[in-house]
């Protein structure tokens, strides 16, 4: 699909999202500004409240971010979880990830891709310093470590900030 609809197919999933998340972006080949997109990749943080119970508190993501979510199709993963995968009716795929508050640099970083550039670039460069991905996490040793900003991964990792559409392999 050609840049200029799937920016607007982008857009507007945003736009019905954003009232349920606390943080929402596209990501993917549209961030970095290719001329044709294979799919659609959006980053949030949906929003959460706590159910007080007997014994404790449950935190339960905004029901209202699901049932968005769940008008698509889905092809992976569920609305609840970290990743899902739906079929839009314009017939391109979108891929949501979920994020939290303590990792979204990181997770924004790695789906804004290009998958060559996240492996090869971001990855190589935590794994020779001693980092691991762990779910979703950035761990040295035992020691998890919050990436809540792209530009604190760059700075971690030690590399000079590259823009969007400048992270290409």
């Amino acid at each position: 699909m050609n840049i200029p609809q799937a920016t607007e197919i982008a857009e507007r999933i945003r736009a019905e999202l954003s009232p349920h998340c606390e943080r929402i972006e596209i990501a993917g080949s549209i961030r970095r500004r290719k001329p044709e997109v294979g799919d659609i990749e959006i980053v949030c943080i949906p929003r959460t409240y706590e159910i007080g119970l007997l014994f404790g508190e449950l935190i339960v993501r905004d029901q209202g971010f699901c049932s968005q979510v769940e008008r698509w199709p889905m092809n992976k993963g569920l609305a609840s979880g970290k990743y899902t995968q739906r079929l839009l009716p314009e017939g391109i795929y979108l891929d949501l990830f979920m994020a939290r508050p303590e990792n979204w640099g990181l997770i924004f970083a790695i789906r804004t891709g290009s998958v060559a550039y996240s492996h090869h670039i971001l990855a190589g460069r935590w794994v020779h310093l001693g980092y691991n991905s762990i779910h979703g996490m950035l761990h040295k040793g035992l020691q998890e470590i919050p990436v809540r900003e792209e530009r604190e991964l760059f700075d971690l990792i030690g590399l000079p900030w590259a823009e969007p559409w400048e992270r290409n392999l």
